[in-house]
């Protein structure tokens, strides 16, 4: 995500100026979480930034109210003080149409202080209907503020005349995206589960906030990271709870968050809890993963706290069995996220899993293991003739996915589809991978006639 050769600028405000916005506008996507309410972003979030030909990372930060008020609100400051200190420039963002208040002149001591460049923005100034504030904005020693809309993209020609007294232009071709290098990974779960924790404590850095309190998480961070020479991203997410009980719109807007998370990743570990493991959501969403043909691990929390871990981990590999019979084999590993305990073991496990999602069997050795499953266990009748399957071959990984040509595909049966990939699974040694097949009608195009 961070390009060591960028500038790096650091988006300071108090809540709800409109930094996530802006933060938005300058990466080209919807990234971070928007919303009315105040105090929405909460960890930092780091994604690479351009405006022209000016390119750049970019650091959103939360807005914080009363920076001492409760322990979670402390965590949040301290997050924001980390993105001042690494930051190359620091966009102070105002809001224009409530005026400058006593939290902007508390943010504008402290950015004075960091000694770094500093932009001012007037946000919301839509249509220079809030021209008026800009005097008082000027007033707090950062500068002249550029009247300035995020929602709109008013105001990104001065902001870009600004930001090139500091950045050098680049051309595109200069920023490599370097993104298909990591394996994305994905840590879902229910609230409180121990997300942020295991994420802390692989990286050994409090990165991410974390209290005993449910729903501290809400965008999904992802975070670049490297484990025996080889390149990750971390991504943590909002924990998920059941459709019914989600009654916010923030709450919902977090969820799919997550869920576009699982979308985009390669492996996806779910965290139970150690109480209640395997609770209807955690099914939930160990559907949804499987059905995006995502490698799909889990991760037993807070093994520490459980006394007869042998019987209890047998039980749940059982229930596994029973729950999620579309997918043999599931790695089920058991950690302690706080204590960093079995973590370098459910590292290795996931690079495997990882190696398996892309492997590929060749046309011959499928063909041969096909002529042996079948005759071992012959597809059914249609009618009064025997379905007959003619040609195998693997056509894509990321998962495993296969083509398979019969006579009478329509009429082949999905219980007979399932058998050949729990065999496939089996005897190439793939356990936990999702497979696909794909049954198509005619001859076996490989063969000249």
């Amino acid at each position: 995500m961070i390009s060591p050769v960028l500038s790096s600028i650091a988006i300071i405000g108090r809540p709800n100026v409109g930094k996530s916005t802006l933060f938005n506008r300058l990466i080209g996507k919807k990234l971070a979480l928007v919303h009315d309410l105040p105090g929405v972003t909460r960890d930092r979030r780091y994604a690479k930034g351009r405006l022209s030909d000016l390119a750049f990372n970019l650091i959103d930060t939360a807005g914080l109210d009363n920076p001492k008020s409760d322990e979670l609100t402390k965590k949040m400051w301290e997050q924001t003080q980390y993105a001042i200190a690494e930051a190359d420039i620091l966009i102070c963002v105002v809001d224009a149409r409530a005026g400058i208040t006593s939290l902007d002149r508390y943010y504008a001591d402290l950015i004075r202080k960091a000694n770094k460049p500093v932009i001012l923005l007037a946000n919301k100034c839509e249509g220079s209907s809030k021209l008026h504030v800009l005097g008082d904005a000027n007033n707090l020693g950062l500068g002249e503020a550029i009247p300035f809309s995020a929602a709109h993209g008013e105001g990104l020609v001065e902001l870009f005349e600004a930001l090139k007294l500091y950045i050098k232009p680049q051309e595109k071709t200069c920023i490599k995206d370097d993104s298909e290098k990591h394996l994305q990974l994905a840590i879902v779960g229910r609230p409180n589960v121990g997300k942020s924790t295991l994420i802390n404590s692989l990286i050994q850095e409090e990165r991410l906030l974390t209290a005993d309190q449910p729903g501290v998480t809400r965008d999904s961070i992802a975070i670049d990271w490297e484990y025996k020479g080889r390149l990750m991203r971390l991504i943590d997410t909002a924990g998920m709870r059941k459709r019914s009980n989600v009654t916010s719109k923030l709450e919902e807007m977090a969820v799919h968050d997550a869920l576009r998370a699982v979308d985009f990743a390669q492996i996806v570990l779910l965290v139970l809890d150690h109480e209640t493991p395997l609770a209807k959501q955690d099914v939930t969403i160990a559907n949804k993963v499987i059905d995006e043909g995502r490698v799909l691990m889990i991760a037993i929390n807070k093994w520490d706290l459980i006394k007869n871990q042998k019987t209890y981990l047998e039980d749940i590999k059982h229930k596994l069995s029973h729950i999620l019979p579309q997918i043999k084999g599931i790695p089920c590993i058991p950690i302690s996220a706080l204590k960093g305990k079995n973590l370098e073991k459910l590292l290795d496990s996931i690079f495997e899993m990882y190696d398996l999602w892309n492997k590929r069997i060749s046309t011959g050795q499928l063909n041969r293991w096909l002529q042996h499953v079948t005759q071992y266990h012959p597809p059914p009748l249609a009618g009064h003739s025997r379905i007959k399957i003619k040609y195998l071959t693997q056509v894509k990984t990321r998962p495993p996915t296969f083509t398979m040509f019969a006579s009478k595909p329509e009429e082949l049966p999905d219980t007979y589809i399932r058998y050949l990939q729990n065999a496939l699974r089996e005897d190439f040694k793939l356990p936990g991978i999702p497979i696909r097949i794909q049954v198509k009608s005619g001859k076996n195009p490989y063969v000249k006639q």
